[in-house]
């Protein structure tokens, strides 16, 4: 059986764990937030939400209690915030053993910052679409989006950065299929920037104005800001030569046609439509917990890689601008932001 670490007993991290270790695998949690970390050795890790309620007596460790570790890891899962990632992988690279490998399993497009760290052939990318999951308290994670597997789609995208498929890729599908449904793909970079796409669109909108999934789906200012953001993202991850995966269900290439009539009356009912929770995204829920937030690592990477392929993005610029108040404490959210940030993208503000 292979030996798991998840660095990172975050929202993610810790869903992973509660049902890898439920279905029996040999993981280990390591995380910063001593409070989780006590309540995990205390009371186990409880699950809640869509996937039902359980708790899990899973291992978790302190930071500094990984020096104790005497048996190294076959598979790390790195979890934490995209910032975070180049310590994180220096960390956990003496805990790996010689032919073990790091997973990215995180928002944003951080393969590469691992493998630089880990070495060459050292990585594997994990893309996660619609797992909406949340830790808001100690030893608690919940998730709020409907599982996957029950409509016929996968959560999990599990890829080389070379496009090989390989047998680690079924190691890692595996283990992420005791989640929910799970696939490996020839296409990593294809499904990180549909994914990113994804996250550029909800991520600051919601951060910035404060409203969970059903007030930014009311708002027609917010839709058209996503579609504006995600339109730029597509164009982008298409101009670095890219096969962009379908983003929110409508191929990549429709998103280039949104001044189109048909097509922008098809993206905003989708935008439009509703799950069964109001939820906040992970970049919502680090504003309200007063955390600094991922945002250069999602739209100010696209407005960066922009840059590079000659792309204008003015309205990720725009959400990037934003959010940078919000971080800085100039700024809290509020619905009006949402506005704010479109005058600025269409050079009213």
């Amino acid at each position: 059986m292979d030996r798991i670490a998840i660095f990172g007993a975050g929202a993610v991290g810790s869903y992973l764990g509660a049902f890898m270790t439920r279905d029996g695998v040999d993981v280990t949690l390591i995380d910063q937030w001593p409070a989780h970390v006590e309540a995990v050795k205390t009371g186990g890790l409880r699950v809640s939400g869509s996937q039902g309620d359980f708790v899990t007596p899973a291992k978790a460790i302190h930071l500094h209690e990984a020096q104790g570790l005497r048996e190294p890891f076959d598979i790390v899962f790195i979890a934490v915030k995209s910032y975070d990632t180049p310590w994180a992988a220096a960390f956990m690279k003496p805990y790996l053993k010689p032919d073990g490998f790091m997973v990215s399993s995180q928002n944003g497009i951080n393969d590469r910052t691992i493998e630089a760290v880990a070495g060459p052939g050292r990585v594997v990318g994990c893309v996660m679409s619609g797992i909406s999951v949340a830790l808001w308290e100690p030893g608690h994670v919940t998730r709020g989006g409907a599982p996957g597997r029950d409509r016929g789609h996968d959560v999990f995208r599990v890829g080389e950065p070379d496009g090989a498929l390989t047998a680690r890729l079924e190691r890692v599908v595996g283990l992420v299929s005791s989640v929910d449904g799970a696939r490996a793909t020839s296409n990593l970079w294809g499904e990180r920037w549909s994914k990113l796409a994804t996250n550029c669109m909800g991520n600051p909108v919601g951060a910035m104005s404060g409203l969970g999934s059903h007030g930014q789906a009311d708002l027609a200012e917010a839709r058209r800001l996503k579609m504006r953001v995600g339109r730029e993202v597509a164009a982008v991850g298409m101009a670095l030569g890219h096969h962009v995966e379908a983003i929110n269900g409508v191929e990549a290439r429709d998103w280039l046609r949104i001044d189109e009539g048909d097509v922008l009356e098809e993206l905003d009912s989708r935008l439009r439509a509703k799950g069964r929770v109001d939820w906040h995204s992970s970049m919502g829920q680090d504003v309200i917990k007063g955390r600094r937030t991922e945002i250069e690592h999602l739209n100010g990477l696209v407005a960066r890689r922009g840059a590079e392929a000659g792309v204008p993005t003015p309205y990720n610029d725009a959400a990037v601008a934003m959010l940078r108040e919000i971080d800085a404490g100039r700024a809290g959210p509020a619905p009006s932001r949402i506005r704010e940030a479109l005058a600025r993208a269409e050079g009213g503000g």
